[in-house]
């Protein structure tokens, strides 16, 4: 088989996305997005995973050129380094499942964790993560935006990382917008931006508005395309499926962990005079809670 196969697939999938019908523009997402499980899913999973029909599919195939849908998936299929779905199943899953129905929900829901962790992390080239952390140090002021559900990462990220990266600024502060915050941007910026299906509104337009200003943009999403309307300067790409209706979190919170633990290591013995200075900080005025004696 031809090793260049998958790529031109992709690339085709991303030329054509913004004139595909709703449906196909949906898996074509997809595929684009989670190249490992298209691989190796059977087609009534990915249709699952997907949110569309399997006569979806079939008929993307057919729009590609291929007789059907297992015509179109092994070109990812032998991509693969292996054909195992990427997390061997611990002994204590099967123990859950004999746990009647909630057994089940609850085993299908750690397994799923387990591996959008893995995937999230595998995913992770160490050459672009040093030119994320190289961009980050280098900025004048680093404004990190999210909304809704994903402003939950962004706190975590802001709370830590703001003692290994003094300049990090969480946006929008109060009740402003983000875009009161990057009035005053300019190219000597950086902004990181968070994000997940369905992508909030208020992000994309800070993510619009900070490129027309000329500030470098960092991405965490679950993908590369988002908008049409403006292009990362980096995207770090993470899983978020899930087996609930909303995203799952732990693949973004194992990166950006790995984000912190980079900036801290970057940040020398000045980060780590920055960090004991913030825990002094705490302790002296009590921030923990300590148990009588």
């Amino acid at each position: 088989m031809d090793p260049t196969l998958k790529t031109r697939i992709t690339s085709q999938l991303k030329e054509d996305l913004p004139t595909l019908p709703r449906g196909l523009r949906t898996v074509a997402k997809y595929i684009v997005d989670n190249p490992s499980d298209f691989g190796l899913d059977a087609i009534r999973e990915t249709a699952r995973k997907a949110g569309v029909s399997t006569y979806t599919l079939v008929r993307l195939a057919e729009r590609l050129g291929f007789s059907g849908y297992n015509e179109l998936r092994e070109p990812f299929r032998h991509a693969l380094v292996s054909a195992s779905p990427g997390v061997e199943q611990p002994e204590w899953i099967e123990r859950l499942r004999e746990n009647g129905a909630l057994g089940e929900v609850q085993a299908d829901a750690s397994l799923n964790a387990i591996a959008i962790v893995q995937r999230s992390l595998e995913r992770q080239l160490p050459e672009q993560m040093h030119r994320v952390v190289t961009m980050l140090l280098e900025a004048r002021t680093v404004y990190l935006t999210a909304a809704r559900a994903s402003y939950s990462v962004a706190y975590y990220l802001h709370y830590v990382g703001r003692m290994a990266l003094p300049t990090l600024q969480l946006v929008p502060r109060h009740m402003n917008s983000a875009m009161d915050e990057l009035h005053t941007a300019s190219e000597d910026d950086v902004m990181i931006a968070i994000t997940f299906t369905p992508y909030s509104r208020e992000t994309i337009d800070a993510c619009k508005f900070a490129h027309r200003k000329g500030v470098k943009l960092v991405l965490l999403s679950d993908s590369e395309i988002v908008s049409s309307d403006f292009s990362a300067d980096e995207t770090i790409i993470v899983s978020v499926l899930s087996t609930h209706h909303f995203c799952c979190y732990a693949g973004a919170t194992a990166v950006v962990d790995t984000l912190i633990a980079l900036l801290v290591s970057y940040g020398g013995d000045t980060a780590k005079v920055r960090i004991k200075s913030y825990e002094d900080l705490r302790r002296d005025n009590q921030a923990f809670w300590v148990a009588q004696k």
